[in-house]
């Protein structure tokens, strides 16, 4: 809750900066962190922008700590990602309107006058 106001506001993610700043503290870079874990050397910096559950999971196991504590705005109560695999959105399915024959692809190719 905020004092002047009395509204209660969401948790917000970690700023990227803090994130490095708390791994550097723990003797870790971003590079560092990936490297030991077999990854290439910018793979876990990804995690600071997009949703990637595992870089997240590996940044806050070196911090002691869990995902969800990190970036709050990524999970759900239960501590799931609340994102599909893929972060495509779910596409509403359209039923066909017509049963005629669907148009050609290409249209006849002219033909020039000789």
């Amino acid at each position: 809750m905020t004092p002047a106001t009395g509204t209660r506001t969401a948790p917000h993610n970690w700023h990227p900066a803090d994130i490095v700043a708390a791994l550097r503290k723990k003797n870790w870079s971003l590079r560092q962190l990936a490297l030991a874990q077999g990854l290439h050397r910018g793979t876990l910096a990804k995690a600071l922008r997009h949703p990637y559950p595992r870089a997240e999971h590996l940044i806050a196991s070196a911090l002691g700590l869990q995902p969800e504590q990190i970036w709050p705005e990524r999970y759900d109560a239960n501590g799931q990602p609340n994102r599909r695999r893929g972060g495509v959105p779910i596409r509403p399915t359209i039923p066909p309107t017509t049963t005629a024959a669907p148009a050609p692809l290409h249209p006849r190719p002219r033909t020039r006058a000789r």
